[in-house]
């Protein structure tokens, strides 16, 4: 049978109505309803964290095969509008389930990451990404290691790219996080050795 692909090991983890929605997706858009695909995708990722690591993968594989198909972008502006609903209401997330919000900014952040317009990182979520990674830099997440685990994460996945388009945000991040290891606001020795790596890494 050979090796499944990422996209196809990645949709083993849904029922099997939405594992043939998203397959239809990838490979003929046209004839699947995108906003409800995007709608799928995001409600997935909010609730497994692996899946939320790479579901960017599978949103740019839509969005080209979209594009190709019929040079529209609905699926993308269906993902983009559901970010930012999540995104305003984050802090009734993080109240709600740890997890899902920790979710919630690695997949952020892989669609950051992933998602390009002219080669050039999606200018409308370089801000929603820093208010994220500034949530992760206040005192009460530094006190609790899944936040400051992906702080650490997500920064050296796009921290550099983040810092190309804003330079100033990034170092204001970074004055946050400085100030969070040198306060004792009861970090575990994780989170301390964390965050220490990440400075000593940004300062090389």
């Amino acid at each position: 049978m050979g090796e499944p692909s990422r996209e196809e090991y990645k949709i083993q983890s849904f029922d099997a109505e939405t594992q043939q929605l998203l397959k239809t997706a990838l490979k003929d858009p046209g004839a699947v309803d995108l906003e409800k695909v995007a709608n799928v995708i995001v409600d997935h990722s909010l609730q497994d964290c692996v899946f939320s690591k790479e579901a960017g993968r599978m949103c740019y594989a839509i969005i080209q095969a979209e594009s190709k198909q019929a040079g529209q972008s609905v699926f993308r502006r269906g993902l983009l509008n559901r970010l930012q609903q999540e995104y305003q209401a984050r802090e009734q997330l993080r109240a709600r389930s740890l997890q899902g919000w920790v979710c919630y900014v690695t997949f952020i952040c892989n669609i950051f990451d992933y998602l390009r317009v002219n080669n050039m990182p999606m200018m409308a979520l370089v801000n929603p990404v820093y208010d994220c990674l500034f949530r992760l830099a206040q005192p009460d997440s530094l006190s609790k290691e899944e936040e400051v685990d992906c702080l650490v994460l997500q920064l050296h996945r796009v921290g550099e790219q983040l810092e190309k388009m804003n330079g100033q945000r990034m170092d204001e991040l970074f004055v946050l996080i400085r100030d969070g290891f040198l306060l004792p606001t009861g970090l575990s020795s994780l989170a301390q050795l964390l965050l220490l790596e990440i400075i000593e890494f940004r300062a090389a």
